[in-house]
């Protein structure tokens, strides 16, 4: 599954767009640098039922931004990806849907 898979996967599941959620995180202060995914993932297991491979996609974001390694784009590898940059704004504005 891609990283922006995952993320769509999330937003069915929440009914929240990824850039909803990573602005809850930062909110929470997630997005500090000595905050551990362990805690962030808690968070989304808790609040939104999320498991950890989804929770790890969001991880990301929240601590990295939307940016992945241009070696997921176009690869053959599980997580591939057709950008590196992901869209956080929801499904249904996504510019290739």
């Amino acid at each position: 599954m891609s990283f922006q898979a995952y993320l769509d996967a999330i937003e069915d599941k929440t009914g929240l767009t990824p850039r909803q959620l990573v602005e809850i995180a930062e909110s929470k202060g997630f997005n500090d640098p000595s905050v551990k995914a362990g805690t962030i993932l808690e968070w989304l297991k808790a609040d939104y039922d999320l498991g950890r491979g989804h929770g790890m996609a969001l991880v990301h974001v929240i601590k990295k931004g939307p940016g992945i390694d241009s070696k997921h784009v176009g690869s053959d590898g599980t997580h591939r990806d057709e950008s590196d940059t992901l869209w956080l704004d929801g499904k249904a504005t996504k510019p290739t849907s």
